[in-house]
């Protein structure tokens, strides 16, 4: 049976287990009748279109 040599550190420990608390990017798309950014697979808030569709009437 495997057994460690040495006991692992508090900050290995730590550092291992805050790798999945970084803030990650949101992905971003452009909307393909304006250009404007937005999230994939939302209703763009600048035109309101979705799915080749006006989806929200924007005034």
């Amino acid at each position: 049976m495997a057994v460690p040599k040495r006991k692992t550190s508090k900050s290995k420990t730590r550092s291992r287990r805050a790798a999945s608390w970084r803030l990650r990017e949101a992905p971003r798309s452009l909307c393909p009748r304006c250009a404007a950014a937005k999230l994939p697979h939302r209703v763009c808030g600048q035109c309101g279109w979705y799915g080749g569709r006006q989806a929200l009437d924007i005034a």
